[in-house]
């Protein structure tokens, strides 16, 4: 509650919370120069480490917990109901474990679904502490986990293999209204002293040896210039 209170007071909008279930399933609304709108709805699966009891009620704050694929019918009607023409849906989804680069079967299979039945033009994945594979599905933009980018994790033991200390700005150029995705760029940086530095030719090269290695059994490459282009 005293985030929401936090984010409000600050003039932010926010998805994926909120005092009752009704305001956790509510998108955040971002009016777009020139007409139309960004719609971002938030979603948390337990996968994440998320516990049922987290989930947002009738007179109960929480988040907004997607307990199976079932619920899918009511996202749908949920972006049907807010969905104008010209406007954008992101799915900002909070998944999976926080280490590793596996994308599970059933994870997968609802990223196509939040595409291909509720109408999403792109999915935002989160919760790994590194970045991790990226699709295009019928030509939109799955970020199956986007990594960190500011946080005080900084200095945790256990997991260098993942450098969790290198971040990716994600620059995603879209055609409307139909959501197609035409062209995908990363900025890598690396995170020192909780400051934000452009990443070393070394850690860029990494990054984009890791990205193309996961991310080509999904069908998508990427380019190693001044900054990451991702080809499919």
């Amino acid at each position: 509650v005293e985030t929401l209170d936090t984010l409000r007071h600050a003039g932010l909008a926010y998805a994926g919370a909120g005092l009752d279930a009704d305001e956790a399933a509510a998108p955040a609304v971002i009016e777009l120069t020139g007409g139309g709108r960004v719609l971002v709805f938030g979603f948390a699966l337990e996968t994440s480490g998320v516990e049922a009891s987290w989930a947002a009620g009738t007179y109960k704050p929480g988040v907004n917990l997607l307990a199976s694929a079932r619920s899918i019918a009511q996202i749908a009607r949920s972006v049907e109901a807010m969905k104008q023409p010209g406007d954008l849906a992101v799915a900002s989804t909070h998944w999976g474990g926080n280490w590793g680069y596996e994308v599970p079967t059933e994870e997968r299979a609802l990223a196509h679904a939040l595409i291909d039945v509720a109408g999403f033009d792109v999915v935002h994945g989160h919760s790994s502490h590194h970045p991790k594979p990226i699709e295009i599905h019928d030509g939109r933009l799955i970020l199956y986990g986007c990594g960190d980018f500011l946080t005080d994790y900084e200095g945790i033991t256990g997991y260098k293999i993942f450098r969790g200390g290198l971040a990716l700005m994600y620059l995603p150029r879209l055609a409307m209204p139909e959501g197609r995705l035409l062209s995908l760029e990363l900025v890598p940086f690396e995170l020192r002293k909780f400051r934000l530095n452009r990443a070393s030719p070394q850690d860029v090269a990494w990054l984009a040896a890791v990205l193309e290695r996961e991310s080509s059994p999904f069908g998508t490459h990427v380019a190693l210039d001044n900054r990451l282009t991702v080809l499919w």
